[in-house]
């Protein structure tokens, strides 16, 4: 039945003409619903029902064309964010790393890069508020829940103890807090409308806004470089503070404008404008560069076979794999159209095909990556990074199967509907696990401190410092011992120090009475032998 035939058909029931019409959302056609309307209502202009549906989709979508950014709020907002990030990037906010002694700690990073985020989604909630008129006592709880898991972050991460661990979770929540930023923004905007079409458009409009805002900021780059070379021609070196202004205070200002000129606050994410300006440039690019990325992932894993046991070998190239894998996620979205309007039956066929094409090759780098971590770790000990990752990889395979499967399953006219599930199911499981991270992490890899503080001096200082693997030796003796868990285990050959991917460089020179007095550990491999001592 088309929608003219089930438009008529409900003409006194508005239940489920609503429902017809969400359902038109997820399978991309509320174009040819809203046609349905319009020659309904032009047909019988006195049906209540049919009137109410014409001015409602007729207002929608001069809401969603015909909006104007409200720089009333716009401005002052975004010069407070960015004044908040000038003022935050000085170095008295520098985050250090605990030392082992008292008067030992290192500066690590700027206090800014955790805070920015966070201090991003409070300003832009604000606006969302405002403008869309929406709750306030929402905005609220989220931004409180934003500032509060920087302060548990600030507040747990000395509980890891060690210098490489201190570092490793650091890095990580420069990663996860804008994620949980981004989580909490999306929160908000699909409040009431917690539908797969919904999600999917909220995921469209972010990465729209993130290129808007990189454009600003490459923009921005290029003036500040011009007044810095104007100002050097004259002998004139800006203080840093106003360096700052430029770099920091650029940054905050530029994150709340980029949101407010790419979302209108004042429809829903599903109804929002996107086949005009950046919009359709940006899903342009997208499906332009779908199959330049199945050409490359074709030609690299023909190449894999040659270099087999590169991301087995060298952890470099396995953070490449995983940058990669994200991006081409957000290539996969950001190639999907929020409708098939404008695109020929023909190109819609060819455009599913490269999508479920690139999904599928994805999808074995991403059970390689996967494999060489979890080898990694068997070698050697989980770590917070091989964690996180672990749990990142097991996440984009399952998207990537659940996208394959929804297009199994689908028929040829639905397969966007089945996307959009794929999509909403991911950005669950995104949300899920980068809360995980955040919050156990300081739990699952505290430092045993009583361990390590019955070791040597001249251990414990190479266990904090040094990252995994510790290696230990003597000069006096020829044997070498893996340090774990505040014991020495002896490698019984050199045979088995190589298979495990132990390169020289990890080993470090103790003295043997230090080494003599580390408690001893199941030997490697288990059934070695009596450990011999240094």
């Amino acid at each position: 039945m088309s929608y003219n035939d089930t438009v008529n058909a409900l003409a006194a029931d508005a239940a489920q003409l609503e429902q017809v019409y969400q359902a038109s959302l997820q399978a991309g056609e509320a174009d040819a619903f809203q046609e349905a309307i319009e020659a309904s209502h032009t047909a019988v202009p006195d049906n209540l029902l049919y009137a109410a549906w014409f001015y409602r989709l007729k207002q929608t979508a001069a809401q969603a064309k015909g909006y104007v950014v409200a720089w009333a709020w716009v401005i002052p907002l975004a010069v407070i964010n960015g004044l908040l990030f000038w003022w935050l990037s000085d170095e008295r906010y520098t985050i250090t790393i605990k030392g082992l002694l008292p008067g030992t700690d290192s500066d690590f990073f700027p206090g800014i890069i955790l805070l920015a985020a966070p201090l991003c989604a409070a300003f832009v909630l604000i606006y969302l508020t405002a403008v869309g008129h929406k709750s306030w006592r929402l905005s609220a709880l989220i931004g409180i829940i934003l500032l509060a898991a920087v302060a548990y972050v600030l507040l747990t991460y000395p509980r890891l103890g060690i210098r490489p661990f201190q570092e490793q979770y650091l890095t990580l929540m420069a990663i996860h807090l804008p994620i949980l930023a981004w989580v909490g923004v999306g929160a908000f905007l699909v409040a009431g409308y917690r539908d797969s079409v919904n999600r999917f458009t909220f995921l469209i409009k972010s990465l729209e806004a993130f290129i808007f805002g990189g454009l600003f900021l490459i923009a921005g780059v290029i003036f500040t470089g011009i007044t810095i070379a104007l100002f050097s021609a004259l002998d004139v070196e800006l203080p840093e503070a106003v360096m700052r202004l430029f770099i920091a205070g650029g940054v905050g200002l530029v994150s709340v404008v980029a949101v407010a000129v790419m979302y209108n606050p004042t429809v829903p994410p599903a109804e929002q404008a996107f086949n005009e300006g950046l919009s359709k440039l940006v899903a342009l690019l997208m499906r332009l560069m779908l199959p330049l990325t199945l050409l490359v992932l074709l030609i690299y894993l023909a190449f894999i076979p040659f270099n087999f046991r590169a991301p087995f070998d060298n952890r470099d190239v396995l953070i490449v794999y995983n940058v990669m894998l994200f991006a081409v996620v957000a290539l996969l979205v950001g190639a999907t159209p929020v409708n098939l309007a404008g695109l020929s039956p023909r190109l819609a066929h060819w455009l599913r095909l490269g999508i479920i094409a690139v999904a599928a090759l994805a999808l074995l780098v991403s059970l390689y990556a996967l494999t060489a971590i979890l080898y990694r770790t068997a070698l050697d000990r989980l770590t917070p990074n091989r964690l996180t990752f672990i749990g990142w990889n097991l996440i984009n395979i399952g998207l990537l199967i659940l996208l394959l499967v929804h297009q199994v399953r689908v028929k040829e006219g639905r397969w966007l509907a089945g996307l959009y599930r794929a999509y909403s199911v991911g950005t669950v499981a995104y949300a899920v696990w980068t809360v995980v991270v955040i919050l156990a992490l300081p739990w699952l890899f505290g430092a045993n401190q009583e361990a390590l503080n019955n070791l040597p001096v001249s251990v414990q200082e190479i266990v904090y410092e040094k990252p995994d693997p510790i290696l230990l030796k003597c000069a006096a003796g020829p044997h070498i011992y893996l340090m774990e868990n505040g014991e020495k285990r002896w490698i019984d050959t050199i045979e088995t120090f190589n298979e495990r991917g132990y390169v020289w460089r990890d080993v470090y020179f103790v003295p043997c009475v230090d080494l003599r007095g580390i408690p001893d550990g199941v030997p490697i491999p288990a059934d070695a032998g009596p450990p011999p001592q240094p």
